[in-house]
């Protein structure tokens, strides 16, 4: 039978064995973390695209022919799921959404469907991104270090452009549009080495979806939250609340490594636990956090395709009427609410308009009427709404994230509708006044993801994103005290290596098998 003892043993053998390989882990976590506070993974934030396109003209000449004309292009135009005028490789542009999927380019000044995108119009589209800088293309690829993310996958292969600009920017183009996808400033990449790329251990990665490289993470993750859990347990077992040890310490051991990896352990390692705990549920094992029921339908919230239901409003018209507002139109996205088509403009900021006739007449307006988005939002799922909300601060669940996140170019402006559904998994679903669009939606299991993930990882609080710098002392000072823990037990784990070997091999020596000492 087993008794309390056994199973006390069996504690202490798990943490000291899976800590000679978990320290080190958790170690180079740790510190990648840090990095990862400040500097985040490549990727091209929205105001960073929007910004380094030109205005669209306003002379007829220059731009625009009809959407229709565009539309001609498609073998399917009334399928087509979004058109969106922008520019590319410094030429105006309509980008259309195939029904399938894909995407398709026409040059908005002819008509005509764009070119296969090559190598010169890679360069182009490089050097319009970041004029006056020269560039080279490297060659295309299906994905690197860099370019892992889902979304790059209708794109795929990226060209690489290597810029000699002063940051020397490695830029990725889709092989589909033309469009910069990714930028990849010198210093970000080399950080990036000390930072996500070791924090999620990319270097065992191969493409978008690697199911290999997902349940390595898990299983490493599972070794290290086992391995935490087990020396907490320890460290709390061997600390004296009450008396002390003959040496006059709370604490049984004299060395010094192991002294200050108990009391380390002592005082970081809840944060520990919960941080490596936090990065395991970040993988979603074995989908717990995936929704379950019926999702938002998007399809029966527009009611409508733009290939289909457009606003009967030409193009230049728009674009001076935007003018007229003092709104400097960068790209316009053909938008379709509950059947009523509009125009959504934005400026090189980010920042929006919105030209809807709703009212008999085109106007440019700063957002659609939340009355609008309430009318639509039923449309979303076949079950009563328990409420509907219009938000003007962030709540637990909708906030925005530093640049440095892997969440920062997520859209989350204010204000913005939140509406509860009475479905089984109690969805909650907000919608943004500022495009009309369903930003974020969450069902019972992803609100648990939120709080087991997100906010033991990262500590994402909206009061606590609004003290940026205070949270990231915080979080700084707490990870130098996980650090030291996970040295102290990666020095200690070594040394028990180094002694195991060495018994070994002079046991070998003298015939016989040698146990190394303290078990």
């Amino acid at each position: 039978m087993w008794s309390i003892s056994h199973a006390k043993r069996l504690v202490f053998l798990v943490h000291r064995w899976t800590g000679v390989a978990a320290c080190v882990l958790m170690a180079l976590w740790v510190l990648s973390g840090m990095v990862m506070l400040f500097v985040g993974y490549p990727k091209l934030q929205p105001a960073e695209r929007l910004g380094a396109l030109p205005p669209l003209p306003l002379a007829a000449a220059q731009c625009c022919v009809p959407v229709e004309a565009a539309l001609l292009r498609s073998p399917a135009p009334q399928a087509v799921q979004q058109i969106t005028l922008t520019t590319i490789a410094g030429r105006p542009s309509y980008r259309l959404k195939e029904g399938d999927g894909t995407w398709r380019v026409v040059d908005a000044t002819t008509g005509a469907a764009a070119p296969p995108v090559d190598a010169a119009t890679a360069l182009r589209s490089a050097q319009a991104f970041l004029p006056g800088a020269s560039g080279q293309v490297l060659g295309r690829t299906q994905g690197d270090r860099w370019s892992h993310a889902g979304m790059l996958d209708a794109h795929r292969p990226l060209y690489q452009v290597q810029m000699h600009d002063a940051a020397q920017t490695l830029l990725y183009i889709s092989s589909t549009t033309g469009e910069v996808l990714v930028d990849v400033p010198r210093y970000q990449g080399y950080w990036n080495y000390v930072g996500a790329w070791l924090h999620w251990v990319y270097m065992f990665r191969d493409g978008a979806k690697d199911p290999v490289w997902s349940w390595l993470v898990i299983g490493l993750s599972a070794l290290g939250t086992l391995s935490a859990l087990a020396g907490a347990l320890v460290g709390i077992w061997r600390w004296r609340f009450s008396g002390r040890y003959k040496s006059g310490a709370k604490t049984p051991y004299r060395e010094f490594q192991m002294r200050w990896h108990h009391i380390t352990g002592l005082v970081f390692g809840l944060v520990m636990v919960l941080w490596i705990f936090s990065g395991l549920m970040s993988m979603n094992p074995l989908g717990i956090f995936s929704p379950t029921g019926a999702r938002p339908d998007l399809r029966a919230y527009q009611q409508g395709l733009p290939g289909t239901t457009r606003p009967a409003l030409a193009v230049q018209d728009a674009l001076q009427l935007l003018q007229a507002d003092g709104f400097d139109t960068r790209e316009i996205e053909w938008k379709v609410l509950a059947g009523q088509p509009y125009l959504l403009a934005l400026d090189a900021a980010g920042a929006s308009r919105v030209l809807s006739g709703a009212t008999g007449s085109y106007q440019v307006q700063r957002a659609l009427e939340p009355a609008q988005l309430e009318r639509a939002a039923p449309l979303l799922l076949p079950f009563a709404i328990h409420s509907a909300t219009v938000l003007d601060r962030y709540d637990a669940y909708y906030y925005r994230r530093g640049q440095a996140s892997m969440y920062a170019a997520a859209a989350r402006d204010l204000p913005v509708l939140r509406v509860q559904f009475q479905d089984p998994g109690r969805t909650v679903v907000y919608l943004s006044p500022a495009s009309g669009e369903v930003v974020l939606s969450l069902d019972r299991a992803q609100r648990a993801n939120r709080w087991l993930f997100n906010f033991l990882h990262s500590w994402d609080l909206s009061w606590m994103l609004q003290h940026a710098w205070p949270r990231d002392i915080v979080l700084v000072l707490l990870s130098m005290g996980a650090l030291a823990l996970a040295a102290t037990g990666t020095l200690l784990g070594y040394r028990r290596l180094v002694l195991s070997t060495s018994q070994q091999l002079r046991g070998q020596a003298h015939g016989t098998t040698a146990r190394p000492r303290n078990g």
